[in-house]
């Protein structure tokens, strides 16, 4: 059996900009007072009569070609065997290249932790080691966000994959492991 790779789904036909993903996520991983990581971004296309309007959440995509890790001179920043990026904080010096890194601007620096350490989206990997769900998608009202195991093609993420799940900024060729199902009017 292939190796586990966790991936995360958002559809921007059903999230409704309540920020209860950004709380759980401060609450869960007890995130510095005033940061998060998890944004929510509110778009507003259209001419008049003709507007509408759509929200996105935002967090680390978790790329397999993260500018960020290569940006890291201390290899801190690292990919796991989940195909996950994390930080070991007792290899980072604190320098934020990691943050200035992302093109996704999703990273932010803790100053409480020594000084000023970089942190990001973990994608709750302690919950998923334990069978459990992110925080983001347990709170999530709208059932917008969906985790699971990419390699599996079994897995509800990979029934959501064929519903039309794209990458964010292909452009940009980080090949992340977070997908969004781009809003349809």
């Amino acid at each position: 059996m292939a190796k586990k790779r966790w991936g995360k789904i958002v559809d921007l036909n059903k999230c409704v900009g309540c920020h209860a993903c950004s709380v759980a996520c401060i609450a869960e991983n007890k995130v510095e007072e005033g940061k998060y990581r998890t944004k929510i971004i509110e778009h507003e296309e259209g001419v008049f009569p003709n507007v509408y309007k759509y929200t996105e959440k935002w967090s680390c995509n978790h790329c397999q070609h993260a500018p960020c890790v290569d940006a890291c001179p201390t290899k801190a920043s690292h990919y796991t065997e989940w195909g996950t990026v994390e930080v070991k904080p007792e290899l980072c010096i604190g320098c934020g290249y990691c943050v200035l890194a992302c093109p996704y601007r999703v990273r932010i620096m803790n100053e409480r932790k020594h000084g000023g350490l970089p942190e990001k989206c973990t994608l709750c990997v302690h919950l998923l080691e334990k069978g459990k769900k992110p925080a983001c998608e347990t709170s999530c009202i709208a059932g917008a966000i969906i985790t699971g195991d990419l390699n599996d093609p079994h897995s509800e993420i990979n029934q959501w994959m064929a519903k039309g799940a794209v990458e964010r900024r292909p452009d940009l060729m980080t090949h992340p492991n977070v997908f969004i199902i781009p809003y349809r009017r």
